[in-house]
């Protein structure tokens, strides 16, 4: 194996195609020795990966570890990922056009995680390799986590999550429109086979929340709203929050604004605090929760393109009917198609 790279890491393998624990622990001794990773390290262990065909399990963990501490934690501008930098991964991955294996796929979504803020450019590349994996791959899509071609399994759904989840580690932004495309491109593909249940509160967590968030609705943060521990606790599809998350926060009432009389009492405190907050409520929701007439011919021209209606958009349908009081009337075909 020749590594067209100042640093050749390939002597420390025993065999040229194969990765042992042996060989893992010869590099972590190499590359770790002044605790950094190299930009030179970094391209070699890119080539390494690709070039060998039996990899052993400590060699993805330490493909994951090494290259996505060194992107998010080495690389300039330290904790993020920049354009420049995104770029750079996605050349080292898509020399073919896709992601070749499962520890460059969890070495990606890992980095997402980590960064606090990274290209969306990055993050719609991921959705879509993972989107394309569940249509057509085969094997594992990261470590431990299988596919079955042509459907959206729990595994599957677990890696969009986590990617969606992410992806918005610094500001907590709403889902885009460019991911809502490429989570209902995955549901029409996928129209005639029987999903996995999460994706469907998936789904319906990722529209809605990129639907009402356009509204100007105060919805949750996509961290709220796809973290695991929120996740886990799902025992249905009320989707990425209404009022009850707004008023979970009742830590917040206790700030020192809402206290401007030292002498009152706790009971008065508490009382104000919680009349100053049901009022901003009031005034959000009154001119926010719309799905206005742009947003409804997206919504219209997007569930009919495929000439299906998927349970999963009547579920959609339903919350948006429930919990977005103002409607456009173009949206009243799709309404009384659930009632």
């Amino acid at each position: 194996m020749i590594l067209a790279s100042p640093i050749d890491l390939s002597p420390i393998l025993q065999s040229p195609e194969t990765i042992t624990p042996s060989d893992v622990r010869q590099f972590r001794q190499e590359i770790f020795r002044d605790g950094l990773v190299s930009k030179s390290e970094a391209d070699a262990l890119f080539m390494i990966n690709e070039a060998t065909n039996e990899q052993c399990d400590e060699w993805h963990e330490f493909f994951v570890e090494a290259l996505s501490d060194f992107t998010v934690a080495q690389m300039e501008p330290r904790g993020y990922v920049s354009v420049e930098n995104s770029e750079w991964l996605i050349r080292q991955i898509s020399r073919d056009g896709r992601i070749s294996g499962p520890s460059e796929l969890e070495m990606l979504v890992k980095t997402i995680e980590k960064a606090s803020q990274c290209p969306q450019t990055l993050v719609d590349y991921v959705l879509n390799q993972v989107a394309e994996l569940v249509i057509d791959g085969e094997g594992e899509l990261i470590r431990g986590k299988s596919l079955t071609k042509g459907i959206i399994g729990e595994d599957e759904t677990e890696v969009l999550r986590r990617v969606l989840y992410g992806s918005a580690s610094d500001g907590g932004t709403a889902i885009s429109k460019r991911e809502a495309e490429i989570l209902f491109d995955l549901n029409d593909k996928t129209v005639e086979v029987k999903n996995h249940a999460s994706w469907n509160i998936l789904f319906v967590k990722a529209i809605a929340n990129h639907l009402m968030a356009v509204s100007g609705y105060q919805m949750p943060d996509r961290q709220t709203a796809f973290s695991r521990e929120q996740w886990l606790q799902d025992d249905g599809i009320d989707v990425a929050g209404t009022l009850k998350n707004a008023l979970s926060s009742f830590g917040s009432l206790f700030s020192d604004g809402n206290f401007k009389d030292a002498f009152k009492s706790d009971h008065k405190r508490v009382e104000e605090a919680w009349a100053d907050r049901n009022e901003a409520i009031e005034q959000e929701t009154e001119i926010s929760e719309k799905i206005d007439s742009e947003e409804t011919h997206w919504l219209v021209e997007r569930i009919g393109r495929d000439g299906n209606f998927h349970e999963n958009e009547k579920a959609l349908i339903r919350f948006l009917k429930e919990e977005s009081p103002q409607i456009h009337p173009s949206l009243q075909p799709l309404l009384d198609k659930v009632a």
